[in-house]
């Protein structure tokens, strides 16, 4: 009997998908719930798995524009597993079998086999083993830098590409040898997510009239704090206590006092109006290698510092292994991003449609300022820079200058957050 494999729907709104390739060969025996590829969407990366055990007939090649709901491959459950050729024998037999000098088929074992924990596909190892090539030396350019056949093909050196030692040496006498800076060029499709969010960012700058304010907190107290208390809240809360929770729950006090930094506009022309939220639903900017996205904490409000930190933990995690799901990141009413984690001392955020604000912070860098409990005195403190982008058509300059104003003050007195 065949059972089919369909293109599962990502989203509500997402029709078409792309494959980013077979993990397995066509006719190739796979188990149940096998991973046998993963297809991308403009919002997120699902797993493709075999729905029973059976021969994989592949329908679909990889690609892009494929309907949600078509028919890419079936499982033939009627076959059975099957010993591949040259499969482990007793060790008397493989004793004998093995040639004098055997270690060259250790060395081609080790080349099939990652290291470090390197995702290999099946027909890179199977390519790899052909050509002696350790894939551990290789940059995957499959899903979550899986290495793939074609990324193994391209390490092997083709036939002829070396001289002999004479040719070499008359090349380098001649001056034929010299080696010149490589100018190579090549292209690659930006994936579905990719372009969602170049479209979204280019969206936001021509729609919002977007404006950035900044500000610098002394994170001195914040520090403080988090060093004195980190061991005994990681260890009734298993998760660190970082510095993501104070931010959130400064914001969501913010959010509170300026109502409008929390809102959206919807509609056209006369048929604008505001959206106002009760609730603070913040969405915090998470660097993948394919690309950022933006998970939401629900309900912000009603979270404590440890279901902040955990929140983020998790959604961390899963962003890195492509699983998040769409609905999770759908529906910010405010965003926080923290370029200070790469490094970055400023900059500019932009906003994420259809929201009115993002937060973003920076790298705390120890700089001389006025010591506030002696006025007059200069001193060392650990600053950090905030900018708040945010739209002018619904949100004042004063209103987002007050609001910045706001999560300086709870930063730096996060007693205040008691009472927030």
């Amino acid at each position: 009997m065949a059972v089919d494999i369909t293109i599962p729907s990502p989203g509500e709104s997402i029709t078409e998908v792309s494959l980013s390739g077979w993990l397995k060969d066509d006719g190739a025996y796979v188990q149940k719930d096998e991973l046998l590829a993963e297809i991308e969407s403009d919002k997120a990366t699902l797993e493709l798995r075999a729905p029973a055990a059976g021969a994989l007939k592949i329908v679909t090649k990889k690609g892009d524009g494929i309907k949600v709901g078509t028919v890419v491959a079936a499982i033939d459950t009627s076959v059975g597993a099957v010993a591949p050729a040259g499969a482990p024998v007793s060790g008397a037999v493989a004793a004998a079998a093995a040639p004098s000098g055997g270690s060259h088929v250790g060395a081609v074992a080790a080349a099939a086999a990652p290291s470090g924990g390197t995702k290999v596909s099946g027909v890179a190892k199977k390519v790899a083993a052909e050509k002696g090539v350790d894939t551990a030396a290789i940059a995957g350019t499959g899903p979550s830098g899986r290495v793939m056949k074609d990324d193994v093909l391209g390490a092997v050196a083709p036939a002829g590409a070396h001289a002999t030692g004479a040719a070499a040496a008359a090349a380098a006498a001649s001056g034929a040898g010299v080696h010149k800076s490589a100018r190579g060029v090549r292209r690659e499709k930006m994936t579905k997510l990719r372009q969602k969010i170049a479209e979204r960012l280019v969206h936001a700058q021509h729609t919002a009239a977007m404006l950035t304010t900044f500000n610098e907190c002394d994170m001195t107290e914040v520090m403080r704090l988090r060093t004195e208390h980190k061991d005994a809240f990681e260890k009734r809360f298993g998760v660190g206590l970082g510095f993501m929770s104070f931010f959130v729950k400064a914001a969501v006090s913010a959010l509170q006092k300026y109502p409008r930094v929390n809102a959206y506009i919807v509609g056209q022309g006369a048929e604008m109006e505001i959206e106002y939220h009760d609730y603070a639903d913040i969405a915090v900017a998470v660097g993948t290698e394919k690309g950022l996205v933006v998970p939401v904490l629900r309900n912000s409000e009603a979270l404590s510092f440890a279901g902040v930190e955990s929140a983020i933990k998790d959604f961390a995690v899963r962003a890195k292994d492509g699983k998040l799901t769409v609905d999770e990141m759908t529906g910010g009413t405010f965003t926080i991003s923290n370029g200070g984690v790469y490094g970055s001392l400023m900059s500019t955020p932009i906003l994420n449609p259809p929201q009115s604000a993002i937060l973003g912070m920076h790298a705390i860098k120890k700089r001389a300022v006025e010591d506030p409990k002696n006025p007059g005195q200069i001193a060392l403190r650990p600053m950090m820079y905030l900018a708040l982008s945010y739209d002018h058509r619904i949100i004042d300059g004063a209103e987002a200058v007050g609001f910045l104003v706001h999560i300086k003050d709870m930063i730096e007195k996060p007693e205040r957050l008691l009472f927030a």
